[in-house]
């Protein structure tokens, strides 16, 4: 029965007004989702209409609750909420759902449609970066928040599925969210006992609620999610959590109202089709035709949104602040416009010009915690940390102080060997605002982080990957540790700047690039042995930024060029003074901004008259044809590595002066 005009909706209305969008885009694009939207609509009617603190007039307020769909594929969730709440999504966006540039993908995408806060879709990474947003409120609450006015007081709130909870980055996360006693952050489990596959009782029996517990999670069970009070009560409880994130164990039904596909895998992952699509309406007695949602329910989603109301109240409470605390508003405002110190551009070109004057010959790894020991104090947004590797990876520095503790500058994350939720978390970081966070394991292990990275690149997001060790120049162990095909698989990854600088000079160069940046992650590669310093005029300082520059200027025409980056650019240098004034030697540290630079100066630094080229260096070879063409040559590595000491290894593989030399003079 459907509620006169003149009563107000209930709430089982409400939240069938987000599942009947959801049915009908999904039928009207014939793909998609439907079971999740149909069996969470009751948790989030009444958390967004109750809870959720949001402007849909502004979806980027500061202070705003994030919500996370980490089960994206249940996107039509999000779309139904967004539209129904009042945010730029109309009716015509939901007609068309997963259809070419529209602003309702498959997958909540969040330079895409208003409100979503960050792309999902990989299960279990939506959730990483939940713990992300809520980390960050912590840090922010810490440093600026006054006992008189909490200026940051905000929470994460994100759904998940068995299948999130499946994938081992749910562990990690989970794990140092209840370290962190992130107690804004609170998880909705759907536990409808359905994936893909059917019944998940098969393939997926753990204790999910006492594994929680043990990560030091309150953990609120058996909450039945289809009824509004017992919802209610949960979140109640969960805001009264303190010291810990909270649980909420929601058992629903996948597909609910569906006569003959709820509770059914059937539900989860196609159309309902249009007959069950109409028996679902009588089943809910849904009278309304596809996507018709009525006026009162309207009124009835707009009317329970509080949070229309709370950007007006902070506003007044941050103006109180910033007249006690003006510096420390100041500095705030500028951290969240993610705008850099004035004072930084010219700090740092003048660190960068200091070591181009002492020419230190050092591993760039060191370089790179010089670099953070340098840019640090100066960015108290700078937040970060390894992967068990701070040791090696070399980024712990004098000023550094762990996120553990309460201190109002904690910036430093010791991340444990998680390199998979590290990453994913740093996400949430860069997207919450007010940070730029950088993360840190050895190359090699950059596999376990790759989705994470590459969600980065596609969500636009401003974190920062450190990666040491790079190249089987890292010795006695062994090709398990020796990275082969990483600098090209990272490569590979669109909107990724990948970094491997040659000297202390180039690695902060680099650092300062990956701060600049704006509008995606980088990638900074470093070596676990010493470089040598490479000298250079004012000209070529400058040039590094360009991401490839002619180190060596041939006399005259270039009649052979050779390309390097990292620790093979010395290579390339020493070589270069064998083979005489024809050869120009071009450092590239990142092929990533070379090929962006304009077609003039990619041509002055590889003019297409010299076709006699050779790239050199320690990774795959395919990668350098399209830089050296057919006719040149490559010397890298296609093969597995081997252990023994760097002095063996190396020439082990050809990586010497006389090889590189052999190869030149045998061009044609």
């Amino acid at each position: 029965m459907t509620t006169p005009a003149s009563e107000k909706p209930s709430r089982r209305e409400l939240a069938n007004a987000i599942r009947f969008l959801a049915i009908d885009a999904v039928q009207a694009a014939n793909s998609g989702h439907p079971g999740m939207p149909m069996g969470m609509a009751d948790i989030a009617e009444v958390l967004w209409n109750d809870y959720l603190q949001h402007n849909p007039n502004n979806p980027t307020w500061f202070n705003r609750d994030r919500f996370v769909l980490s089960n994206g594929h249940g996107s039509m969730l999000h779309y139904a909420l967004l539209h129904l709440s009042g945010y730029d999504l109309s009716i015509d966006d939901l007609k068309k759902f997963r259809q070419l540039d529209s602003k309702t993908p498959g997958h909540p995408e969040n330079f895409m449609t208003p409100g979503v806060e960050t792309t999902t879709g990989p299960l279990g990474q939506g959730f990483a970066n939940a713990v992300g947003f809520a980390l960050a409120e912590k840090l922010l609450a810490q440093r600026f928040n006054r006992p008189e006015l909490a200026i940051v007081d905000h929470r994460s709130w994100v759904f998940m599925g068995d299948g999130c909870l499946m994938e081992g980055i749910s562990h990690e996360a989970a794990s140092l969210a209840g370290t962190w006693g992130l107690e804004k952050l609170v998880a909705f489990w759907d536990d409808n006992h359905i994936s893909i596959d059917g019944n998940v009782q098969g393939w997926f029996t753990d204790d999910t609620p006492a594994r929680f517990e043990a990560y030091g999670w309150n953990v609120i069970r058996g909450v039945d999610g289809h009824d509004a009070t017992e919802i209610k009560t949960a979140i109640e409880t969960a805001l009264k959590s303190d010291g810990k994130p909270t649980l909420i164990c929601c058992r629903t039904t996948i597909g609910f109202g569906s006569p003959n596909k709820s509770g059914k895998e059937s539900s989860h992952g196609a159309a309902l089709g249009k007959d069950e699509v109409a028996a679902t309406r009588e089943a809910l007695g849904w009278p309304y035709p596809a996507f018709e949602i009525p006026q009162q329910l309207r009124d009835g989603w707009r009317a329970g949104n509080a949070g229309l109301v709370r950007e007006d109240q902070w506003n007044t409470l941050f103006d109180a602040y910033a007249t006690r605390y003006p510096v420390e508003a100041d500095e705030l405002v500028r951290r969240s416009k993610k705008e850099l110190p004035d004072d930084f551009e010219a700090n740092a070109q003048a660190y960068i010009e200091k070591l181009q004057a002492e020419g230190l010959s050092i591993a760039s790894r060191k370089a790179s915690q010089m670099a953070i020991e340098a840019f640090a104090p100066q960015l108290p947004e700078l937040v970060g940390g390894s992967a068990d590797l701070a040791h090696s990876n070399l980024t712990l520095w004098k000023g550094s102080k762990s996120v553990a503790t309460a201190d109002a500058d904690a910036n430093y994350i010791y991340f444990g060997v998680r390199e998979f939720a590290m990453t994913a978390i740093s996400n949430g970081l860069a997207l919450h605002g007010g940070f730029i966070p950088y993360d840190a394991t050895f190359l090699v292990f950059s596999d376990y982080a790759r989705n994470a990275v590459r969600m980065s690149a596609l969500m636009d997001a401003q974190a920062i990957h450190v990666y040491t060790h790079d190249s089987i120049g890292l010795g006695e162990d062994g090709p398990t540790h020796q990275p082969i095909e990483h600098l090209a698989s990272l490569r590979y990854i669109p909107n990724n700047d990948v970094w491997r600088p040659c000297d202390a000079v180039e690695s902060a160069v680099c650092w300062k690039a990956a701060i600049d940046r704006r509008d995606g992650p980088s990638c900074l590669i470093f070596s676990r042995q010493n470089l040598p310093h490479q000298a250079r005029d004012a000209d070529q300082l400058r040039d590094i930024t360009r991401g490839g520059y002619v180190l060596k200027h041939s006399v005259g025409a270039p009649q052979l060029i050779l390309i390097a980056t990292g620790s093979e650019v010395g290579l390339a240098m020493d070589a270069a003074a064998q083979l005489g004034d024809g050869v120009r030697v071009v450092s590239m540290p990142s092929t990533d901004v070379f090929d962006r630079q304009d077609a003039a100066y990619r041509e002055a630094v590889l003019p297409n008259a010299c076709r006699k080229r050779v790239a050199i260096e320690a990774g795959v070879s395919d990668f350098w044809r399209k830089y050296v063409g057919l006719d040149g040559a490559v010397i890298g590595i296609d093969t597995y590595g081997a252990s023994a000491p760097i002095e063996a290894v190396m020439p082990h593989f050809g990586f010497t002066v006389e090889n590189v030399v052999e190869t030149a003079r045998a061009l044609a």
